[in-house]
C-alpha cells in the first residue's frame, strides 16, 4: 500500500489525478493520501472535494491536509507535482505584459513562460529540499511547468533526486488522432524528439497494421483536419494553427501543437484579448467550479451535479507509478538530460524523449539518427536561452537574464527583450531571487 502524497494539492487538477488512481487500486493500492499546499483556504477547499468523493465511491484511504512540509512529505511513496508558484493572478501577469510589447502571452512559452520558470525554480527547489530531508528515498512524479527549465534547475541543484519529469501534451494529441480519425493510440509506437512543449513526431508505428502510419495521418490532416466540433474555444484554434502547421508550410513531421507560439505568433495571437487572457477564463471557469462544489457540499445540495472524474492527465503519471512499482518497463515521453538520445543535439540539453520506466527509474531510448537542421537549430537556440535562465536564477544575474530573454525564440530583440524583462522583475517581486 502506497502513500500519496500532491504537492499543489489545492489545484484543481486533483480530483482527476486521485479519481484516476482509484482506478487503478489493483496495481496501485493506496492507503493515505496527503494534499501539501502553501495556500490554506486552496488546500482546505480541495480537502473537502477529497473527502467528498472518497466517500462517495466507498474509499477507506486516509486523507490528510496539510501546510506542514514534515507531515506532507515523511514516509511517502510518491509525490505527485503540481505547484502552480504565484497561482492564477501571477499566470495572468506573464499573459498580459509580454502582450503590451506584441509579444506571446503565454504560462510556458515565450517570455511569460520563462517569467513563470523563475518563480517555479524557486517554489520548486524549496519543495524539494523537503522531499530531500523528509523523505529521500520517495519518487517525485512531477506535472510542475515550465518542465524543461524544471528539470535543469534540479539537476543542478539534486543531481542524485529520484524525479520523473512528465508531460501529456503528447497524450492530448495522440487521443485527438483517435477521435479525429479513428485511430487507437494503444497500438502506437512513437518515435518523438523535441523540449517540452516544443518537439516532433517522426513516426507513429502501428502495431495492429505492421508500418508507420504518420503519412497517412499527414495526409489526413491535410485533407480532413482535425474533429473540433464542441472544443474548448481556445484549445480548438490552438489544434487549427497546428493542422495549418502540417498543412500549409511544413509537412514531413507531426508538430507540438506549442510550436504555434514559436513559429506562427501572428496565429497564436489572433484570438487573444490582452484584457481577458486564459488564466482569466481558468479563474471564471476551473477556480470558481472548486468554489461551488465546496459550496454544495458544505450545503448538501445539487450534490448529483458534482461532476469531477478522471482523465488522462491522471492516468498517465500513475501509470508511470505504476510502472514503477512493478518494474514493467512502461514506454513514456519523459523529460531527461540528452547524453546522446539525439546524437547531433548538444549533449547537456533537457529534452523529450522516449523512455522506458522501470524499478531503476528513466532507462531513455537513443534516436540513434540525426535530427534535421531546422529542429536541431530551433532547439539549439531553445535550449541556449533556458540554460540562461537557468543560470540567471543560480547566479542571481539580470545580464544572463536578459541574454536569455533575448535569445527566446518569441522575441525579435533585445531593446523589447529588456522591456519585458523589466516589467516581469517588477510584477513578480520576491517571487524571483534577486538579479544584480
Amino acid at each position: 500500500m502506497s502513500v500519496i502524497t500532491v504537492a499543489g494539492g489545492g489545484s484543481g487538477y486533483t480530483p482527476g489525478i486521485l479519481l484516476t488512481a482509484l482506478k487503478f487500486k489493483k496495481e496501485f493500492p493506496i492507503s493515505e493520501v496527503r494534499l501539501y499546499d502553501i495556500d490554506h483556504e486552496r488546500n482546505a477547499d480541495m480537502g473537502i472535494i477529497m473527502n467528498y468523493l472518497f466517500e462517495k465511491n466507498h474509499e477507506q484511504i486516509k486523507l490528510v491536509v496539510t501546510e506542514d512540509p514534515q507531515v506532507a512529505f515523511t514516509g511517502c511513496d510518491f509525490v505527485f507535482s503540481q505547484i502552480r508558484v504565484g497561482g492564477m493572478k501571477m499566470r495572468e501577469k506573464d499573459e498580459k505584459i509580454p502582450m503590451k510589447y506584441g509579444l506571446v502571452g503565454q504560462e510556458t512559452c515565450g517570455v511569460g513562460g520563462f517569467s513563470y520558470g523563475m518563480r517555479s525554480m524557486k517554489g520548486f527547489l524549496k519543495l524539494v529540499g523537503f522531499i530531500e530531508k523528509y523523505a529521500p528515498d520517495c519518487w517525485i512524479l512531477n506535472y510542475t511547468n515550465p518542465e524543461t527549465i524544471i528539470a535543469e534547475s534540479v539537476r543542478r541543484q539534486f543531481p542524485k533526486i529520484k524525479i520523473v519529469n512528465a508531460c501529456d501534451m503528447t497524450i492530448g494529441i495522440e487521443e485527438l488522432l483517435e477521435e479525429s480519425f479513428g485511430y487507437d493510440r494503444n497500438n502506437f509506437i512513437c518515435q518523438y524528439y523535441g523540449l517540452n512543449h516544443f518537439g516532433w513526431y517522426r513516426e507513429i508505428y502501428d502495431v495492429s497494421r505492421g508500418k508507420d502510419i504518420l503519412p497517412e495521418i499527414i495526409e489526413k490532416i491535410k485533407t480532413q483536419g482535425f474533429k473540433l466540433d464542441g472544443m474548448d474555444p481556445s484549445w480548438a484554434h490552438t489544434y487549427g494553427v497546428m493542422a495549418d502547421m502540417v498543412r500549409e508550410f511544413f509537412p514531413q513531421y507531426l508538430p507540438n501543437n506549442y510550436l504555434q507560439y514559436y513559429l506562427y505568433q501572428d496565429r497564436a495571437m489572433e484570438k487573444e484579448d490582452p484584457n481577458y487572457t486564459r488564466a482569466n477564463e481558468i479563474m471564471d471557469g476551473r477556480l470558481k467550479k472548486i468554489k461551488d462544489t465546496v459550496a454544495k457540499i458544505k450545503e448538501n445540495r445539487d450534490l448529483e451535479t458534482i461532476d469531477y472524474e478522471s482523465e488522462s492527465h491522471g492516468q498517465y503519471i500513475v501509470q508511470i507509478a505504476i510502472s514503477i512499482l512493478h518494474n514493467q518497463n512502461g514506454r513514456f515521453m519523459l523529460i531527461v538530460p540528452n547524453k546522446g538520445a539525439i546524437p547531433n543535439l548538444r549533449q547537456d540539453a533537457v529534452v523529450e524523449v522516449p523512455c522506458y520506466v522501470n524499478a531503476r527509474g528513466i532507462e531513455p531510448i537513443s534516436l540513434r539518427y540525426d535530427i534535421p537542421d531546422l529542429h536541431k537549430g530551433l532547439m539549439e537556440a531553445q535550449v541556449a536561452s533556458e540554460k540562461l535562465l537557468v543560470d540567471a536564477f543560480f547566479e542571481h544575474s539580470y545580464q544572463k537574464a536578459l541574454e536569455a530573454f533575448t535569445l527566446n525564440q518569441t522575441v525579435p530583440n533585445a531593446t523589447v527583450a529588456k522591456k519585458a524583462l523589466n516589467d516581469l522583475i517588477e510584477a513578480n517581486g520576491d517571487y524571483w531571487v534577486e538579479l544584480n
